[in-house]
Formats: structure tokens, sequence, C-alpha cells
């Protein structure tokens, strides 16, 4: 914004500190002039000394022409340490204020990772400094996420545009080459590009929190979710077991459901073959409700846990081929999370396989339409 020129904060600091130090010095100097005023009488009787005569002089008049050039030199002394302790306090005291600003100049040329870190015993400006580190510490992680993302993103697409380019230049020098074999790698290449950009879109939409609230049911969703992915769990041999009670909440039904989807599809394609077991539960609590998902598979360690969530981390230790995915299926469930205001928590099982909880703000036990 452009703004036309105007005082600095020191200098009105200055000014505002020899006002008032002005004021102060009057309002002392009328304070002893009312109290000369009213113990010195107007006139005095002066009987000057080895003489008979006598005289009455005025005192007040007299007092006045002496005490006036003098308030006035102090009213002047007054004013000048006013201006010059003033400047001086003003720097002293704007000092960190002059620290923060040189700091917010920096972050916004791009460097994030510069400090503050003020010294000293808490205040405003220490606070705000506080937290002014707190938001550089943020940013400076989430502009590293999002260059961390970019650049996968740009990888994970590029791979299979190379594999197609490699698929057409292959059958454009082998023209005997059998075509539906092609056709048939093109498409799944093609389809694996799809499902990456709409998971990328999807991913986007959570994070900007473009999305109208709604009430929801998490147990309705955990139902879908599984009646849905039922086929691919018979196909993985794995069992599906679904409890919990009415789960009320707000938010967006299809982010919602998505969630819950790539939750119960994680834990069916991550599974022991042939014979896992997926445990779905919903539930309430004082004030959130909770979707926790559970399954059976290989012992994960907490290191590898504690990545998932981040994206294009399949966990390579627990994939299966066929079901690889594309990397973006816990990292949009943490992103759904967020933009709902609830937590994700990921926490290996000791037997093997791993136990998510989704937590949120729960609605009101007599909000219209869930009694």
């Amino acid at each position: 914004m452009d703004r036309p020129p105007g005082l600095s904060v020191r200098l009105k600091l200055t000014l505002s500190y020899a006002g008032f130090l002005m004021v102060a010095g009057v309002l002392l100097l009328a304070a002893v002039w009312v109290f000369l005023l009213r113990y010195v009488p107007e006139r005095a009787l002066i009987v000057p000394r080895g003489t008979p005569t006598h005289g009455v002089f005025p005192i007040r008049s007299s007092l006045l022409h002496v005490f006036a050039p003098r308030a006035a030199a102090v009213l002047a002394f007054l004013l000048v340490l006013g201006l010059v302790g003033g400047w001086l306090l003003a720097g002293r005291m704007l000092a960190p204020l002059t620290r923060i600003t040189n700091a917010t100049r920096t972050a916004a040329n791009g460097t994030l990772s510069h400090r503050l870190r003020l010294p000293g015993r808490k205040d405003e400006f220490r606070e705000l400094a506080d937290v002014f580190d707190g938001m550089l510490e943020r940013l400076e992680a989430h502009v590293g996420e999002q260059r961390r993302f970019a650049a996968n993103a740009s990888h994970e697409l590029r791979t299979p545009l190379a594999t197609s380019k490699a698929l057409l230049e292959v059958a454009r020098t082998d023209p005997d080459r059998d075509t539906g074999e092609l056709i048939d790698r093109l498409c799944a290449v093609n389809t694996r590009a799809i499902d990456l950009t709409e998971a990328l879109l999807l991913l986007s939409r959570a994070n900007q929190r473009s999305f109208t609230r709604e009430d929801v049911d998490l147990s309705l969703m955990a139902e879908e979710a599984t009646e849905t992915l039922l086929p691919l769990a018979e196909k993985h041999g794995v069992t599906i077991e679904t409890t919990g009670e009415i789960t009320p909440t707000t938010g967006s039904q299809a982010l919602l459901l998505q969630l819950t989807m790539n939750l119960v599809h994680n834990a069916i394609v991550h599974n022991l073959p042939g014979q896992g077991t997926v445990w779905v539960n919903t539930g309430v609590r004082p004030k959130t409700v909770t979707l926790t998902v559970e399954n059976t598979g290989e012992k994960l360690t907490p290191r590898l846990v504690s990545t998932l969530t981040e994206p294009f981390q399949r966990g390579t230790e627990r994939t299966h081929v066929d079901h690889a995915g594309v990397g973006l299926g816990l990292a949009i469930v943490d992103t759904i999370t967020q933009a709902h205001d609830g937590t994700l928590t990921l926490t290996p099982r000791t037997a093997g396989g791993l136990h998510i909880t989704v937590e949120l703000p729960a609605i009101g036990a007599e909000t219209d339409g869930w009694n």
C-alpha cells in the first residue's frame, strides 16, 4: 500500500515525551507561584536599619520580576532535556521493533531462516518477537514442504509421461509388435497419471479449505467405505470388522468419505496376504468424535510410521506391487483432517500393522438431525 510520508514513531514519541515534560514543568511552576502568592503578602513594611524613617514596598511585583525569567529558563531546560532524553529513550525502547522490522524485510525477500531470539525477560516486544519467530519457523517448514511436494509431484507426473513416450517409441520402431499389449500398457500408465492428477487436485482442494460444511455422520462414512471396498478385501483375503456408534461432526461429506475410503483401502492392501483383518470403529468423546482404522500386517518401525503422511511416501516395506497407489493416500487423509480442525494419529501395532485414529470436533448432542 502506498502511503504519504509522515513522522517517524521515534520522533512522535520524542515530541510526546518532551510535551509531557513541559506540561509537568508548567504545572509545577504554577503550583510554586500559587504557593508564593498565598503566603507572601502583596506589600510589606520595611524599616531601614539606622534610620527613623520607614517605607512600604511591593513584594509580589518584585517577586514576579525575579521568578519569571528563572521559570522561563527552567522551561527551556526542560524542553531541551525532553527532546534529547526523549529521542534517546524512544530509540532504546524501539530497538526491538527495529529488529523485528529488519527481520520482516529479510523474510519478505525470501530468507526464512533468520530468527530474532530477543534476550531478556518477557514483555510486549519480546512476546511479539517470539510469535514472529514461531511464524517464521512454520513458514519455513511449510515452504520446504511445498517445495518437496512440487518436486515429488513433478517427478511422479514425469514418470507415466516418460513411460508413455517410451512405449510409443517402441511401437514406432517396431510396427510388428502386438498392439493389444501396447494399448493395455498405455491404458494402465494413463490411468495412473489420471489417478495422480485427481489426487493432487483433491489434496489442493482440502488444503485450501474450499468446501461447504454440513452435518456428517462418520459411522455412515465407515459403512459406505467398507461396503464399497468389500470386493477388494475379498480379493486380498482380508476380513473387515466394522463397529461403533453414531459420530456426528461437521465438514465436507465428500472429503470425509474420501478420508475414510483412503484409510480402509490402505488397511486392505497393506495387510497380510490371505489372512489379514481390518477393524473399523467410530466413537464419541466429550468434545470430539473418532474414526479408528486398524489392520494386521508386517511390523513397522516408529520412524517409518512418522513419514507415512508425507506426500509420495508409500512405505515400501509393506507395499504390494499391484496396488502401490500414487503415494498420496495418507497425505490426503492428513490434509483433510487438518482442514476439519482434527488430529491424525498413526501408531504401529506391536503384533504388526498400523493403528490410525482420526479425531474431529463433535457437534452438540442436541443438534437437530442427530436425535
